[in-house]
């Protein structure tokens, strides 16, 4: 009889972890719809007759998908509610525990509360590093969402010494063309442009798109993302005809993966409406200079 158990809960763990790749991978391709139900069906098989291990990570993974799509609050839930399990099974300092703290900060920057975010994710950095070593790139991940945090706070200093060491570990140990260095060099080329290095930023946003474009399906969202930033540095520039055209692709890709009322679906429209009232007020103020000068 229990060696039956053993083996049902065996088949069961099974395929709990087989809707959970199935949804790791449509979250992956940005289809978040049918992500999440096959997500909600590994939880509810978990909770059912699983240990508090498949729980925590089901919970961990929908949560992720629920910071994707501006569902912050149901995410930090099922976060928080990862956390002790992880805990209790695992202890304090094991990886694992820095990957939910890691998320946790991930989910304050999200929400623009960094100032919140940043313990968490300091204390994923202590975490890692101590399980791990320096140059891990785990490790480096950690760093970078930390770095992230910081340039929201305005500390630029800090954050771009972590987001370039971050970018050497990932470049280092996956080549130049990876996805978490197309990540590193977005997210530096947005402290550039804030710093008002505009050159830089141009060349550090291109060079994440084209790895995004070779890794990613065209409409993928973090394609779109990178899209968006980019235009708003030709507008900045005054470089109106390109910045509309990025901005047109990205809107379509956000619409299409997030709806309309998503939080950079509705950032993006904005912008995208602001470069338009600019640019049909651009032939106007040019017929009335020629006028002024007749």
């Amino acid at each position: 009889m229990a060696t039956r158990r053993r083996k049902s809960k065996a088949a069961l763990q099974k395929l709990i972890r087989q809707f959970s790749r199935a949804a790791d991978e449509r979250r992956a391709q940005g289809r978040y719809d049918i992500a999440e139900p096959l997500y909600l069906r590994a939880l509810e098989l978990a909770e059912l007759f699983c240990e508090c291990e498949d729980v925590a990570a089901v919970c961990n993974n929908l949560a992720v998908l629920y910071k994707y799509t501006g569902r912050f609050d149901e995410a930090e839930g099922l976060y928080r509610r990862a956390l002790p399990l992880m805990e209790r099974l695992l202890g304090a300092e094991h990886p694992e525990i820095a990957t939910l703290y890691h998320n946790l900060g991930g989910l304050e920057h999200a929400r623009g509360r960094f100032a919140e975010g940043e313990p968490p994710a300091r204390r994923s950095v202590e975490i890692r590093e101590r399980a791990l070593g320096p140059h891990h790139p785990d490790v480096a991940a950690d760093v970078a969402a930390l770095a992230a945090i910081l340039d929201g706070q305005g500390k630029r200093e800090e954050a771009e010494s972590l987001y370039r060491r971050a970018l050497a570990i990932f470049e280092c140990n996956y080549g130049p063309e990876h996805y978490e260095v197309a990540v590193n060099l977005n997210n530096l080329a947005a402290l550039k442009y804030a710093q008002g290095h505009y050159d830089e930023a141009e060349r550090l946003y291109r060079r994440a798109l084209a790895v995004k474009e070779k890794l990613l399906a065209a409409e993928h969202p973090d394609v779109a993302m990178t899209l968006n930033n980019l235009a708003v540095l030709c507008k900045a520039q005054g470089r109106y005809q390109e910045a509309e055209a990025l901005y047109w692709r990205a809107l379509a890709i956000f619409e299409k993966s997030f709806g309309a009322d998503h939080p950079k679906v509705v950032s993006c429209r904005k912008n995208y409406e602001s470069l338009l009232r600019i640019l049909r007020k651009a032939p106007r103020e040019s017929e009335r200079r020629a006028s002024h000068s007749n």
